[in-house]
């Protein structure tokens, strides 16, 4: 997440949970009748005013910030298609170079050597030796 972003979020974040203390202390006041009752709920009101304004104010910077710096979200066709050729290349140039070493697998030209009874020592089985 965008520094600018980020920093929105965190404020938005920090003002929706005093609206909601506040209006959590607001309901008590208001049952136990208290004098505090009635300037909490409209403070709570103007809060929840404020709290949304800076949910918006997180939705707004995000989206200056991706206008801004150009993300897009989904790949165009264009560059899909050349992913794919790109690939298809890859996969004929692999093919010709397996076709050009005869199918074998690189580096296990010598693979039969350990199943010459000749030569024991390399199986680990030296009780027959």
């Amino acid at each position: 997440m965008p520094d600018a972003v980020r920093t929105a979020a965190v404020r938005a974040v920090l003002v929706m949970s005093l609206t909601i203390i506040q209006a959590m202390v607001a309901f008590l006041s208001t049952l136990t009748g208290s004098w505090l009752a009635f300037p909490m709920v409209l403070s709570s009101v103007a809060s929840t005013v404020v709290a949304t304004w800076a949910v918006l104010d997180v939705w707004v910077t995000r989206q200056v910030w991706n206008q801004r710096h150009g993300v897009v979200s989904e790949p165009s066709s264009t560059a899909r298609q050349m992913r794919r050729q790109r690939r298809r290349a890859q996969r004929a140039a692999r093919a010709a170079e397996r076709d050009e070493a005869g199918g074998r697998i690189r580096g296990r030209q010598n693979a039969g050597d350990l199943s010459r009874t000749g030569d024991l020592s390399r199986t680990g089985d030296l009780s027959r030796a």
